[in-house]
């Protein structure tokens, strides 16, 4: 089955929580404290495997989630680290936030990897927070959450040249006899609903890869039929290769058929209508096909068009050098822009704060990174954790900043889901 698109909830894993405990041993007098780290969450990695073609192993995966780090224990044990969840998809592989639809990373190479969800950090034991001051902390931290993130991945071919055009036109045919692709062919329309590849060799050793792309009817760039599929799978290619039914089978307008493509083309994208582009002229064994060649040519002079029967097997040869020809000189654009990707939004505070603070309806809602990140890692069971815990927001600022705001001793706090009282 092809499936070249999907989207899951990736979860990396908790940390492990630290441990509070001290050294009991009978002739060890003030043995102090010997609690140990938390290991680190499992990451969620998305991994490159040239072997693969299409995402169909991720297809039935709603929830992906990565397991929790091993807590900490006495006698100054560390908890082990959990092991990264790796999953495999095809080379193309364009990797989103589903939430933002920001690009993660473009995958194209084999082993390429990139780290979708890291995972939860280990809290610290007992032992960590040991200081001259304080030489006999009695708290410990707990593992931070792992991250959490809808993603989709999409998969675009990775092929060379192109072969776009309306239904029955003879794609698959074509793709047939220069390669030792073997596309299901018909005499209906959509007979190609998925991507087929081809490598094709020439005699004098250049070779290239082909697609087939799925057919295009009206409508193709706003999703109708088969369009946001074989538009995708366009983009990565590096030339166009607009197969014309020019024998006009079925009572076709080549010339109609190939201003509607183009349309579609110029709507869906100016990075896809700025391709360089060829013109097959295919089926020019039918009687009508030199007629409507002259009217094709009369209205596009500078079009580079190529005169083939692919029923006889005729003209592809010079067509397929001259394709190799053209692909030596093109370049290979970047699919997206540096604003497109998810690592390049620059996040702007309107002050140094690294937090906000908002009243709702009586509620004083206290929101940040960082401040989320201490709350999930403390121990509010443990007194000297609370109290800790207090020392860090009155650090940073946060009571002075609710009594500026006009917060009153006794009113509500709230971070995350967690409703605290405003206290001395």
């Amino acid at each position: 089955m092809f499936v070249d698109e999907t989207v899951f909830k990736a979860i990396a894993g908790k940390g492990g929580d630290g441990c509070t405990s001290f050294r009991r041993e009978k002739y060890v007098p003030m043995g102090g404290p010997d609690g140990g780290n938390g290991g680190k969450g499992g990451d969620i990695i998305i991994e490159v495997d040239k072997g693969l073609k299409t995402l169909v192993d991720l297809r039935y995966k709603k929830i992906v989630k990565a397991d929790k780090g091993t807590n900490g224990k006495g006698s100054s044990c560390n908890g082990a680290n959990a092991s990264d969840v790796i999953l495999k998809v095809p080379e193309g592989t364009t990797v989103y936030d589903a939430d933002t639809n920001l690009v993660i990373a473009d995958l194209t190479k084999d082993k390429e990897r990139v780290v979708v969800c890291v995972g939860g950090k280990g809290g610290r034991g007992n032992k960590a927070f040991a200081t001259h001051n304080e030489p006999a902390p009695k708290f410990s931290e707990l593992g931070s959450p792992g991250e959490e993130k809808l993603i989709k991945c999409e998969l675009k071919v990775m092929a060379d040249v192109g072969l776009i055009g309306m239904p029955s036109v003879g794609k698959s045919t074509i793709l047939s006899l220069i390669s030792e692709a073997k596309p299901k062919i018909a005499s209906y329309h959509f007979t190609t609903l998925n991507p087929n590849l081809g490598v094709v060799n020439l005699k004098d050793g250049r070779k290239f890869v082909m697609a087939d792309l799925p057919g295009l009817i009206e409508g193709a760039s706003t999703g109708a039929g088969l369009g946001h599929q074989f538009l995708r799978h366009a983009m990565r290619t590096k030339v166009l290769a607009h197969v014309l039914d020019m024998g006009a089978f079925e009572g076709r307008n080549p010339l109609n058929d190939y201003e509607t493509i183009r349309k579609e083309i110029e709507s869906y994208s100016d990075q896809l209508k700025r391709k360089k582009e060829i013109i097959i002229a295919n089926k020019m064994d039918l009687e009508n096909a030199q007629q409507n060649l002259l009217a094709f040519k009369k209205k596009y002079p500078n079009a580079l068009v190529f005169e083939i029967s692919a029923l006889n097997n005729e003209g592809l040869e010079k067509c397929l050098i001259a394709l190799a020809d053209i692909l030596e000189d093109v370049k290979t654009d970047d699919l997206f822009k540096e604003e497109d990707y998810e690592s390049y939004i620059v996040y702007k505070f309107q002050n140094e704060k690294p937090y906000t603070i908002r009243n709702d309806n009586g509620v004083w809602i206290l929101e940040g990174k960082e401040i989320e990140d201490l709350f999930h890692r403390t121990r509010f069971t443990e007194e000297e954790a609370v109290l800790r815990f207090a020392r860090k927001l009155k650090k940073m600022g946060v009571e002075e900043e609710l009594e500026r705001l006009g917060a009153k001793r006794g009113d509500e706090v709230q971070i995350l889901d967690y409703i605290f009282e405003f206290k001395e």
